[in-house]
Order: C-alpha cells, then structure tokens, then sequence
C-alpha cells in the first residue's frame, strides 16, 4: 500500500518509516500539517497515518479539510491523548480509526491493512450523467446544460431507471416492476402517460431529445 505519515517526532517518523517498509508498503513522510494536507491533497495514498499533535496545522484539522474537499482516503489518527472525549473528537472530525500512544508497531500495522481493504471498497456513485443531463442521488436533483428541472416522485424514479440503462432499450415490463413495482401489467397507459410529462420537462425547450421510442419494444435514454 501507499501509506501518507504526518508525524513530527523524527525518531517515530524514523522508526515507522522503517517498519512499514519492511513490511512491504510505501511511505511518505510529512513532518507538519500544512505540508501533509498538501500531499495528501496532490498525491493519491491508499492510508493515512496522522499524529494529532502537529506543528503549522493539527491533525484533526488537517484530516477535516481533506473531508470537507471531498477527499476519503482512510485515516488512522496516532495521539498521546487518549480519553473518550479524545476518541470521539478525532472519529467526528473524519478520522477513521485511532490509536493512542504508546502503541505496539503489530497493532499499527494491522489497523493501517484494515483501513487499506476498507478503502479498496467500489465507491457508491452519488451523481448520473448522460451527455448534457445530470442527476444528483443525494439532494436528488436534475439538470439539464445547467438548467435546474423540477420533477414529481415518480417521474425523477422513471428517469432514474432510464439513466442508469443509458443506451439500452428498456421494455415496458422492466418499468412496471421497477419503477411502479408491478409484476403484472394493469393494462393501462400509466408509462405513456408518465413518458410523456417527462418528456415534456426534459427534452420540450432543447434542440435535441434524449427520450427515445424504441418501436416495438419500450424506450431508450442516450445523448
């Protein structure tokens, strides 16, 4: 793994940069704050290992700003300080695990290949986009070319379902059972009805549609 230590003390540095090569990882050694944010920020590091106690930016904050920017890497906080209140201040600003010094270099080490499998986890996608037209799934809005379009419930979940099959033709069948959650078709214009608004929200005031008919066979999303 690729591994970002913050540490100022140079003879701890010195001994878990060694360590930590020998077991077969790569580290990078920062010994303030403000340069580990920035190379935390520039480089891609698979953990973090950050003492709290730091000169130029401490620790929690420096781990705070990488959150706040979006940044996940997994961050285990190393710190003499090592009350409840200690823990929890340093779990809440982002960290995800922490150690209290002194600390056994075998514990360490495990904890850090803990984090690093839990980082090598798919990340969950919080946005759709096909072409000009975005979806975010978690304030649960759309756009199109940046123009904000507002949606009903069951509209924004038919238009969920047809981007994440971009490209594909979907069948009437498939959005009855996964838009409507039927397992029958109630034989009504339901879809049609539905299609329609949503084309009229989507694809009405541009120069190209985005909502296809696929003639025989139900309908299909694509730029």
């Amino acid at each position: 793994m690729r591994i970002l230590l913050v540490e100022d003390d140079a003879q701890a540095a010195a001994y878990l940069v060694t360590g930590l090569t020998e077991s077969g990882h790569t580290v990078v050694h920062a010994d303030n704050g403000r340069d580990g944010l920035a190379c935390a920020s520039a480089e891609p590091f698979d953990v973090l290992v950050v003492d709290r106690m730091l000169p130029e930016r401490d620790g929690l904050s420096l781990i705070g700003a990488l959150r706040a920017a979006g940044n996940g890497t997994p961050a285990l906080i190393l710190s003499a300080l090592g009350s409840v209140d200690d823990r929890v201040k340093g779990l809440r600003a982002g960290g995800d695990d922490y150690l209290t010094k002194p600390y056994a270099f075998a514990e360490l080490l495990a904890r850090i290949e803990v984090l690093g499998r839990r980082g090598t986890a798919p990340a969950v996608a919080t946005r759709l986009e096909v072409g000009e037209l975005e979806m975010d799934l978690l304030t649960r809005t759309v756009r199109r070319a940046g123009r904000p379009i507002d949606l009903l419930p069951r509209e924004y979940r038919l238009l969920e379902y047809l981007m994440r099959h971009a490209g594909s033709a979907v069948t009437r069948t498939m959005l009855l059972e996964n838009v409507w959650d039927y397992h029958f078709d109630p034989q009504t214009n339901v879809i049609d009805v539905h299609i329609a608004r949503l084309r009229q929200k989507i694809d009405r005031d541009f120069p190209t549609a985005v909502i296809h008919t696929v003639r025989g066979v139900g309908y299909c999303l694509r730029a």
